[in-house]
């Protein structure tokens, strides 16, 4: 159900497989939010695309009112604070809303670039990789612990931080030959969680497509 006011301009500039605009996509789901669509093809940029973020120039951008907001994170808070009513994404105790922040930006630094190597290298590279890519893992198992989300009883930030990450983890268990389950399976079970969601399961592809595209851009790279 949509709450915002009718005269709102609401358009995602969006490219499908990535985990940042799905975060959006979520965030968006939550508070009910309509909006536009607008696919980018990132090896040929639109002049919109470049306009609304001349410094980056990468999606996800949201233009509300046709006003830009640009790094995925920032446009969740952003879309929380903007159309401030139930659900709330991040806690309102100023201690706690600081962790919620903290583990979005761990995610940030480290869940794409870590499963990245998974996927695409090969040999010692992807070894190593795929060692940091569990740890990076068993790191956030560990912060989730026995919570059913990791801000409590509800979908919250930290879980549209990282819940788009695990339309990927087809893709890094097939590349890798690695289970993600085996090792994390508490993490696994979370996920589980999360797309017994709406919100999420609309926003996120299906594993096997994203395990397509990541089978093309290896080709059309020479990475296969």
């Amino acid at each position: 159900m949509a709450r915002h006011q009718e005269q709102d301009s609401v358009v995602l500039l969006d490219f499908w497989p990535s985990s940042y605009a799905m975060r959006v996509k979520i965030a968006l789901a939550e508070k009910g939010i309509a909006y536009e669509c607008k696919q980018e093809d990132l090896r040929a940029k639109s002049s919109l695309l470049l306009e609304k973020n001349p410094v980056h120039k990468m999606i996800p951008i949201l233009v509300h009112d046709g006003k830009p907001i640009c790094e995925s994170l920032n446009i969740v808070q952003y879309i929380d604070e903007t159309w401030n009513h139930e659900p709330h994404l991040l806690p309102s105790d100023p201690y706690q809303r600081s962790q919620a922040r903290f583990w979005g930006d761990y995610i940030d630094k480290n869940v794409y670039s870590m499963g990245k190597k998974v996927w695409t290298m090969k040999g010692k590279e992807q070894e190593e990789g795929k060692k940091q890519f569990i740890e990076c893992l068993r790191r956030l198992e560990g912060e989730l612990g026995e919570k059913a989300y990791f801000g409590g009883e509800k979908l919250g930030y930290v879980d549209v931080a990282l819940v788009p990450f695990t339309s990927w983890f087809y893709t890094y268990e097939t590349f890798g030959n690695l289970s993600i389950g085996a090792e994390c399976p508490k993490l696994v079970a979370w996920a589980n969680r999360c797309m017994q969601s709406q919100s999420v399961a609309k926003s996120l592809p299906h594993p096997h497509s994203i395990h397509e595209f990541a089978l093309q851009y290896k080709k059309r790279n020479a990475l296969a």
